[in-house]
């Protein structure tokens, strides 16, 4: 048996990996990532970059991508609760401008997979959490892009029900719509 069940979502590439939880009287053991298991469901990326953020709940990240240099990213929430989405981004892909979503937490212990050419972000539906991702590539300032998170051409359905105020980073604050950067992907 595995140690992951991956599930695919409605866009090619992008899959949820839920870990096998082994719990006892002393709490709970799980691997959060094993190489082998993930090439032999054909992921196979090399993972460069480990990156954690701890967020209030409100604070919306995103939606960011790398123009060049692309990355792809293994999140998951190790405290707390988050929606994590993914937009795909590739010009020639079917699914272009297109959002997936889910639900990420330390009780569901799911974890998200977003390969190069997606755009990625995440709103803290809990009090607090900590987010941690592996990525497939450096982060390039000088190449970092993105677009409104409420770009209605996109229109993610953000659970925002308890929600009282989104808290953006400046960056976030001045982000285009989702046409205007459509030239720099």
């Amino acid at each position: 048996m595995g140690k992951f069940n991956f599930i695919k979502t409605k866009l090619k590439g992008l899959y949820i990996a839920e870990p096998n939880v082994f719990y006892d009287d002393r709490g709970y053991f799980f691997e959060s990532y094993n190489k082998k298991d993930f090439m032999e469901f054909g992921l196979d990326m090399c993972f460069v970059q480990d990156n954690e953020s701890s967020s209030r709940r409100g604070v919306l990240r995103g939606m960011h991508f790398q123009t060049k240099y692309p990355q792809g990213k293994l999140v998951r929430v190790t405290e707390g609760e988050v929606f994590d989405v993914a937009v795909d981004l590739r010009k020639d892909s079917q699914t272009f401008g297109k959002w997936e979503g889910v639900v990420l937490s330390d009780k569901n212990k799911k974890q998200f997979y977003i390969p190069e050419g997606f755009a990625h972000g995440f709103l803290v539906l809990s009090e607090k959490a900590v987010f941690n991702y592996k990525c497939t590539n450096y982060y390039y300032p000088e190449f970092e892009s993105g677009f409104m998170w409420n770009d209605k051409q996109i229109s993610i359905d953000w659970p925002l029900e308890g929600i009282e105020e989104i808290f953006l980073s400046l960056k976030d604050k001045k982000q285009k719509k989702f046409e205007e950067i459509y030239v720099d992907i």
